[in-house]
């Protein structure tokens, strides 16, 4: 596939077609990793929750692959300055959240969130819908390759602060891995990238993505990093 994921009529489409080789792990992850493996926190058994999804793009930077993140504003009411994956609630017009719903939402949000062009993104695979109970957002993540890279940037400061790319050894590096304590006593995986520190939900999928596709280096979880009483 070497054209839009969008086709016409609005359909999206899954295709691991031509993939980059180093692609291949997490592909497999994708097949492969059941919801348990990812996070205890999974879609309430009777339904209920917010549909939604977050777009993990991967692309090749100067470094060799690299992810998309996004920080939020700080203005924002629910998961205000932290990292995130562009994404958000599925919207009426995104479709059925059992089908292709999460797709074009992934692909809508991010467009809106950093300007990126949807038509440079090869959507390859999803992994398990996962549960942000805080929120109360069911949340499918949804993976991409940015065979096309376009430029992206924040399109409202009111909702997005900053966009960048991370690249993937910095991720792995265990000199930048550490873990969050929240004043709750909630233990998760962190990642001090550059100015930003990466946790939560982000930190929790990047952290399994990196296990599951054997990118993981031992790195020291006794290395505790405290989080703000408000965050």
């Amino acid at each position: 596939m070497t054209g839009p994921q969008q086709e016409q009529g609005g359909s999206v489409r899954l295709s691991s077609e031509g993939l980059p080789g180093w692609l291949e792990p997490v592909e497999r992850v994708a097949r492969e990793v059941e919801p348990r493996q990812l996070s205890r926190f999974l879609p309430p058994a009777g339904g209920g929750g917010r549909p939604s999804a977050v777009l993990i793009l991967f692309g090749e930077g100067p470094r060799g692959p690299e992810l998309l993140l996004m920080e939020r504003a700080s203005s924002l009411r629910s998961h205000a300055g932290q990292p995130s994956f562009p994404g958000g609630a599925l919207d009426p017009e995104d479709g059925d959240p059992a089908g292709e719903g999460p797709l074009r939402a992934a692909l809508r949000e991010a467009e809106e969130e950093t300007g990126l062009d949807p038509s440079g993104v090869q959507i390859f695979a999803t992994l398990p819908a996962l549960y942000i109970p805080v929120s109360d957002f069911v949340v499918t993540p949804v993976l991409g390759w940015w065979r096309r890279p376009t430029p992206v940037a924040p399109v409202d400061p009111a909702e997005t602060a900053r966009v960048f790319t991370v690249p993937v050894a910095e991720l792995t590096d265990p000199v930048n891995r550490a873990t969050t304590v929240h004043p709750s006593g909630h233990r998760g995986p962190a990642f001090a990238v550059g100015s930003a520190l990466v946790w939560g939900f982000t930190a929790g999928v990047i952290d399994r993505v990196l296990y599951f596709a054997g990118w993981e280096r031992a790195w020291d979880r006794g290395k505790l990093v405290p989080l703000d009483p408000h965050a």
